[in-house]
This record gives C-alpha cells, sequence and structure tokens, in this order.
C-alpha cells in the first residue's frame, strides 16, 4: 500500500510531481546532486539567498549520520535500522556504512517521494534491505508495512533514522506524536538517531529561510532546542546529547572561519 503526500495524487500513487519542489530533491540539489528538477533548483537557489551555509549544513548533517549510524552499529550492536525521510541515493548510504561495520545488517528505506523508490531499484534484488513509499506522517503505516516488517523485525533491536525530516512535519501534524509511535515500537536496546533544523542559530534569517518551502510539498518548521530534546521522550542520549551535527563527536577540526550551522542531532538509546 502506498501512502501520499499532500502534493500527489491517489489517482496517480508512483506520479512524480515537478510542479512543486520536494524537500528530498532540494537536499539532492544542495549536495551537488542530478535527481531534481528546474523547480527544486530554482526554489534550493532561493533558499541558499536566505541560508549561504545550506550546503556546508547538508554536508555536515550528512557527516552526522555517517559517524551515528556507525556508532550504533559498532558500539549499539544494532543490526536493523529503519530510515525513514532517506532521500535520494547518495554514497555511502546507510547500508553501505552499517555494512563496513557488520555485513549482516538489515535496513528498510521509507520516503513519500517516488522519485527516490525509482531510483533505489537497485536494492531490489538485496533481501536484505527494502525501500518503501511511505510517508512519516503515518507511522503507524510504516511500522506495520510487509515490505519493512519482512527486513525489520520488532522484537529486537532497531535503530530509527530520523535524519533532516521532521523539520517538514508541522505542529499540527503532531511530530511529537509521531516519533512517541515509532519509539513506542521498539524493544530495548534501540536507538533513535535524529536531526532537526533550527533557528536558534540564525535567528535573523529563521523566517526568510521557512519561507523558501511555503510552495514546496512540505512546508519547513524550524523548533528551539527544548522542542527537539522533547522528541527523544524518556530515551538515554549518548554523550555528547543534543547539540549542533558538527559538535557530535567529530573526526575532524572544523576551520575557523567555518560558518555555525542550524541543525541539532542527537542518538539515543531505549534501555527499558
Amino acid at each position: 500500500m502506498t501512502y501520499l503526500s499532500g502534493g500527489e495524487s491517489a489517482a496517480h500513487p508512483n506520479r512524480i510531481d515537478t510542479s512543486r519542489p520536494h524537500p528530498a530533491r532540494m537536499y539532492d540539489y544542495f549536495l551537488g546532486g542530478k535527481d531534481n528538477y528546474e523547480v527544486d533548483q530554482r526554489a534550493a537557489e532561493e533558499f541558499m539567498k536566505a541560508a549561504p551555509e545550506v550546503r556546508e549544513g547538508v554536508l555536515a548533517n550528512r557527516h552526522f549520520m555517517h559517524r551515528a549510524v556507525r556508532h550504533v552499529v559498532a558500539e549499539g550492536g544494532v543490526r536493523q535500522i529503519l530510515d525513514v525521510g532517506t532521500g535520494l541515493p547518495t554514497e555511502p548510504n546507510v547500508h553501505q556504512i552499517a555494512r563496513a561495520v557488520a555485513p549482516e545488517t538489515r535496513v528498510a528505506y521509507v520516503d513519500n517521494d517516488p522519485i527516490v523508490s525509482t531510483h533505489s531499484s537497485a536494492l531490489s534484488d538485496d533481501p536484505d534491505t527494502a525501500v518503501v513509499l511511505a510517508d512519516l506522517r503515518d507511522p503507524r503505516a510504516i511500522l506495520d508495512h510487509p515490505e519493512v516488517r519482512a527486513v525489520i523485525d520488532f522484537d529486537r533491536p532497531v535503530a530509527v533514522l530520523l535524519v533532516a525530516v521532521l523539520h517538514f512535519v508541522s505542529d499540527a501534524e503532531d511530530p511529537e506524536g509521531i516519533v512517541a509511535t515509532l519509539r513506542d515500537a521498539l524493544p530495548a536496546g534501540s536507538y533513535l538517531v535524529l536531526t532537526h533544523a533550527t533557528g536558534d542559530v540564525h535567528e535573523d534569517r529563521r523566517e526568510d529561510a521557512a519561507a523558501v518551502y511555503k510552495s514546496a510539498t512540505a512546508s519547513m518548521n524550524l523548533r528551539p532546542h527544548a522542542e527537539v530534546l522533547d522528541l527523544f521522550g524518556d530515551f538515554t542520549m549518548v554523550e555528547p546529547g543534543l547539540v549542533r551535527v558538527t559538535d557530535w563527536r567529530p573526526e575532524e577540526v572544523r576551520r575557523p572561519d567555518a560558518p555555525p550551522i542550524g541543525i541539532y542531532g542527537a542518538v539515543a538509546r531505549k534501555d527499558a
């Protein structure tokens, strides 16, 4: 079953909507990818005028994800990953990062843009990987999806990745309730890896940046540190807690003139 976002037609569940920019395709453009359309490029260029550091930001976010995945696999012992809002394939992908540590790791990718599943078709012959067209705003449907269930055993620890996706969920769509549904489905020993854009860092540009996404298939909802922290519920934070993605266990020293990145990130564990 396919679950659609607001920009897609129920009569054409696999239609790629090129009438409005999509966050996954804009993210691909920021990363220098080619799986995007003119409408995405225009919106991305407009966003870069409001937030010139965005390209460094998405790279920093991606590098955080690399470090977090290695942590949950190597130190947390997790062998199952549910990546929701995965975006377009960008190497190294989650399964490549995880399997470099533990080759038996199983990964389910979920996104609501049909172009993501189209470009991930090369993974279709991998029995330990699933690519599912579904929407974070219907978390129960993700958890119950037969293709997710074919790869993920929710009786064993799972790492759920919500990387740069929840800021596209509005308050009216209840992001706390969405994440709580996912957290509650996880057994002890599971992890939540989450990043979220914030206006705390560049408060003077917050409204201009968010305005670019008003014409997109999902709005951008920047949230302060306290609200992002609440999304982890009673999970135990892995040190150093919720910090800017550049400050979470960095492997390289940032150059002195690097711009501050307005994205928080953290990894947390379910202990009971």
